[in-house]
């Protein structure tokens, strides 16, 4: 193995390490030092020729390894900042991502002056949804549901690590189908569901490490949109709220399914902060 003695002897190597692979996150590097050392980054600007105990050289050297050959950061360090959490990541969930924002921002604001509003995030995953909002909606009673028994087992240890756990019921089960069983008529739907084509998976990098489970949306990439959207009529309260996340270019798509599950409601189409479609609303009629 290279001998990586000090941090700027270590930091060079591992920069360019990734650039060679074409895994060149400018902070990748330094990311990934300062887990391992434990330190903040601003440690390793301040004292470069800090020295690396043998152990600690040889965990980062294996990093860098893995994450030249793709792994992504966030699975590396198990770690992934979302909202105002820092959640528990492990390879049986999606890495929660910044777009997934917009639809909890569009969820807290509707909730603002409601209370004791039930909860349902579908396709939870880490629980990123479900944990967030729980955290900002005290009151509030969310069932977080994922196929995955490992993606609902990570999602739990989120709950947990923030003291949530007991206002956040989890299931295993097919979309609302556990939700039905428990008899939960829900004030909101919050969806993140599969939404890439099958047909579009092979060229993305996110499916080489992310479970293809969390990515898979059928032919058209709303298989398991048009489910949901089937059984959510027989789950969503009277003026209840349904968001999905949905992917660039779906939203007339998604209105028009959403407005036929609901025939006396309209949909919305809300765009992300790059102007590409990416949550549809539908409030139910009082």
């Amino acid at each position: 193995m290279i001998s990586l003695e000090r941090i700027d002897q270590a930091l060079a190597w591992a920069r360019a390490a990734l650039a060679e692979a074409g895994e060149s996150e400018p902070l990748d590097a330094a990311i990934l030092l300062a887990h391992v050392l434990g330190v903040d980054r601003t440690v390793l600007i301040a004292h470069p020729d800090q020295p690396l105990l043998p152990d600690q050289a040889a965990v980062y050297w294996a990093l860098i390894r893995r994450r030249a050959a793709g792994v992504p950061v966030a699975y590396l360090l198990g770690r992934r900042a979302f909202f105002d959490r820092d959640l528990a990541v492990t390879p049986d969930v999606l890495i929660p991502r910044p777009e997934t924002e917009h639809l909890v921002e569009m969820a807290l604001d509707w909730a603002r002056g409601r209370t004791d509003l039930r909860l349902v995030d579908v396709g939870t995953g880490s629980g990123a949804i479900a944990v967030t909002l729980a955290a900002h909606l005290p009151d509030a009673r969310a069932w977080a549901v994922d196929v995955s028994a490992e993606a609902v087992a990570v999602a739990r240890q989120n709950a947990d690590a923030y003291g949530l756990a007991e206002r956040i019921t989890f299931l295993h089960g097919d979309l609302l189908v556990p939700v039905m069983a428990c008899g939960v008529q829900a004030d909101m739907i919050a969806a993140n569901l599969p939404y890439i084509p099958s047909g579009d998976l092979a060229a993305l990098a996110v499916t080489q490490h992310e479970p293809r489970l969390a990515l898979d949306g059928g032919p058209d990439g709303l298989d398991v949109i048009r489910r949901l959207l089937a059984q959510a009529p027989d789950v969503l309260a009277p003026a209840g709220l349904l968001l999905l996340e949905i992917g660039a270019g779906q939203g007339q798509a998604v209105m028009a399914l959403a407005e036929a599950a609901f025939p006396r409601a309209a949909a919305r189409l809300h765009l992300d902060y790059a102007g590409h479609d990416r949550v549809v609303s539908l409030e139910r009629k009082g």
